[in-house]
């Protein structure tokens, strides 16, 4: 079946409605207001059978110009245009706008329908020429440049059925929308149905909707919601897909919550975001140059935002000029790459509106660019290109050390998932890509790859450097100075490559340099034994480790050294924090506790005092040391042995 949307514009009292009326038998004007005063204020939808058993939705947008805004929303998604221009009337400012707005929004094709044809005969040969010379005058240089422009009268029916043709015509040249990228669908009608509860409706813009499929709303905050069933042009089906006008039955949430501006997206898969990458157009007409900061007002897909313009490269931006931007928004946006926008301004053109400028998004989630700096312009070469791995590789690199996952990437490029997974996969073959956790399918850049490894090799020289006596950094304190909120896995990943390469070498949980030892100097050494004598002679009373220092008249960093290495070589016992033991001693003390147990089976702790000879201060310490070693076991206020010791 033919996905296509078919959209109107034109001036007000054009004929837009009547027209749309006489090719589907739908009145569009559904509103009380509307019929009232004869004028499309709301969006309407319509559908057109177009042969072959295809069918498209019809959107027939308001033509007054305080209506542009809803306007806007409807064009939006539409594949081609019927540009609506009365006969007796011509050219208007909001046909030049709505033109404007459909050629910024990236609509490829349409044609021109002369409506009130019956009056031709009354207004003569020589006014209908000077009319489709004015049409092809303000159609120059745009999509409709050349296109059809066909006469026809919805009251009598003349030319319906040459419109019909060329639109199928039409229609039949219009690509379809990719339906494995990113569930997107911007709301645009959201009303209650007795018996079925809250519908919302809208132009799926990208991939797909299924009954029961989960969406998120953004912007709003409302719960997760659940698809109860799907329509597309009034029948229910299982899907909806991209290009399809779709009504969403949604339980859970009241039609009051749901407002045009809003986008249903696949759950989790698109964030909202205030800020995006654009290249942008201004108009030929633009009475003025865009300069740099200009406040604007973003309407995308059916939202609006107000929005800064950071100009990239230069302070202004010149009438039909090109350039990149980076709009900041003053409200959260659903945003898709691709998607296309346009720019209003706060005073009229003249003669066309408040249309001032129109692009494509780049990237949804980028960093803060300063415009007039070299590096502001960096990675738009990447962006607008066609290829899809230049895109990721920037992608990856912007990411830094936090990286992206192939969820993260999806929403980014919206590229189709089976092309973004072949592009992964080569780059990965190719090192471009640096797959580091495959249960997230997470990707990191190899520059980014790159600066860790320099990071990692530079701390764990600077520490060789700073303590000589040390065998090296613990793998803990090596990640805590990369930055703790570094991945696990890429930690992991990052060490494994440094090991590979031979230039970093693991002992246990101690990393160091390929080949590296302790290397200690002649009075390095001296303070080693200075110390291991000091403890033996201490035996089960050693000093407290922070008064070593000056017990030893050395500098704290020296014996805290000496210290981890004669613990490392089995010198040294650590008991606890503050308390370092001669190794000897200790093992002299569990073998005589080892038989005091097996002769008594008990030890109270003033008889485990006695046994080591010393205070509290010191029988505490080494109880729970033994403890910790399972060597013995706590009851009340008594020990005994582990069972594999008795």
């Amino acid at each position: 079946m033919l996905r296509i949307v078919i959209g109107t514009a034109g001036h007000i009292d054009h004929g837009k409605t009547s027209l749309v009326r006489a090719l589907t038998g739908i009145d569009t004007d559904r509103l009380r207001e509307e019929q009232r005063r004869g004028i499309t204020i709301e969006l309407g939808f319509a559908h057109l059978a177009l042969g072959a058993g295809a069918v498209a939705g019809i959107v027939d947008v308001p033509g007054h110009e305080r209506f542009v805004k809803a306007m806007a929303a409807g064009a939006a998604g539409i594949d081609l245009v019927v540009l609506v221009v009365a006969l007796d009337e011509g050219v208007m400012p909001q046909t030049r706008e709505h033109l404007d707005i459909c050629r910024l929004l990236g609509v490829p094709r349409g044609l021109v329908a002369l409506t009130k044809g019956d009056l031709a005969q009354e207004l003569g040969a020589e006014w209908s020429e000077l009319l489709r010379a004015d049409i092809a005058e303000a159609c120059q240089g745009t999509f409709l440049e050349g296109a059809p422009v066909l006469q026809v009268s919805a009251k009598s029916g003349d030319g319906l059925d040459a419109l019909r043709r060329e639109l199928e015509r039409l229609a039949a040249q219009t690509p379809e929308r990719p339906t494995d990228g990113p569930a997107y669908l911007p709301i645009d009608r959201a009303f209650s149905l007795k018996g079925f509860g809250t519908v919302a409706t809208g132009t799926l813009l990208s991939g797909s909707i299924a009954a029961g499929a989960e969406l998120d709303l953004i912007p709003g905050g409302q719960q997760r919601l659940r698809v109860r069933t799907v329509q597309v042009h009034g029948a229910e089906v299982e899907r909806a897909l991209a290009g399809q006008r779709t009504a969403l039955n949604l339980p859970g949430v009241e039609a009051g919550q749901l407002s045009r501006g809003m986008v249903a997206v696949g759950a989790g898969a698109v964030a909202p975001t205030q800020m995006i990458d654009v290249e942008l157009d201004l108009l030929a007409a633009a009475p003025r140059p865009l300069k740099d900061r200009s406040k604007l007002l973003l309407h995308l897909g059916t939202a609006q935002a107000p929005a800064t313009v950071a100009l990239i490269g230069g302070k202004r931006l010149e009438p039909a000029g090109h350039a990149f931007a980076q709009l900041r928004l003053g409200e959260p946006v659903a945003a898709l790459p691709g998607q296309r926008f346009i720019l209003r301004g706060f005073h009229a053109l003249p003669g066309r509106g408040h249309t001032v400028a129109g692009g494509r998004i780049l990237s949804i989630h980028p960093r803060k660019r300063r415009g007039r700096r070299p590096e502001a312009s960096r990675g738009f070469g990447e962006l607008t290109g066609a290829e899809p791995a230049p895109r990721i590789a920037y992608l990856l690199e912007e990411a830094g050390y936090r990286g992206l996952t192939a969820p993260e990437l999806f929403e980014r490029t919206a590229l189709p998932e089976r092309q973004l997974a072949r592009a992964l996969e080569v780059m990965s073959s190719r090192g471009e890509a640096i797959l580091f956790d495959k249960e997230k399918r997470a990707y990191l850049s190899p520059v980014a790859m790159g600066s860790l490894a320099r990071r990692a090799l530079l701390a764990v020289r600077a520490h060789h450097t700073a303590d000589t006596l040390s065998t090296g950094l613990s793998r803990e304190e090596l990640r805590r100075r990369l930055g703790e909120s570094l991945d696990l896995r890429l930690y992991a990943r990052l060490l494994s490559s440094l090991v590979e390469k031979g230039e970093l070498e693991l002992d246990g949980e101690v990393v160091r340099e390929k080949g590296r030892r302790a290397a200690s100097s002649e009075s390095d050494g001296k303070l080693k034994d200075e110390l291991a004598r000091a403890l033996n002679e201490a035996g089960l009373t050693p000093p407290y480790i922070d008064d070593l220092p000056k017990l030893l008249g050395a500098p704290q960093a020296k014996v805290a050294s000496a210290v981890k290495l004669l613990e490392k070589q089995g010198t040294l016992v650590r008991v606890n924090q503050e308390l370092y033991f001669d190794a000897a001693a200790v093992a002299g003390l569990r073998e005589r506790l080892v038989g005091f147990l097996r002769e008594h089976e008990r030890i109270t702790t003033q008889q485990f005092k006695e046994l080591v000879g010393a205070t509290r201060k010191y029988t505490i310490p080494l109880g729970e040391y033994f403890d910790r070693e399972k060597v013995t076991l706590r009851v009340g206020e008594a020990r005994i042995l582990r069972g594999s010791l008795r």
